[in-house]
């Protein structure tokens, strides 16, 4: 799995309610252990978003075009052995906070990794 990016773009903003944390992981290396109450959504022309209809919970992030899929860091049992490396969407964030750490900041996306 990918270390972790947080997301600051307004989508995940309204998702989340805040910034979200996300993991990666490439599809064929993926398996569900428990796929009841899984709903998918598709929130653009390019990504879906996966959450679970019995809690309400946002779990994942999928980019139609691409071999991987993205975990919502809070929904992964720890231990995790994952970091958080990178902000993104930072010219999008709320203006409520501050990113105040000493983490890369990327004022748009990043190339998918």
């Amino acid at each position: 799995m990918r270390d972790v990016v947080i997301c600051h773009c307004r989508q995940c903003l309204r998702t989340h309610s805040h910034a979200a944390a996300y993991s990666r992981v490439y599809q064929a290396d993926f398996t569900m252990t428990e796929s009841r109450g899984l709903k998918w959504h598709q929130s653009s022309d390019e990504a879906r978003r996966g959450f679970c209809q019995e809690c309400g919970a946002s779990m994942f992030w999928d980019r139609l075009s691409d071999d991987m899929v993205s975990i919502a860091a809070g929904t992964i049992d720890e231990p995790t052995g994952l970091k958080t490396i990178r902000h993104i969407f930072v010219a999008d964030k709320g203006d409520y906070y501050e990113i105040e750490d000493s983490l890369e900041k990327l004022p748009k996306g990043q190339a998918p990794s």
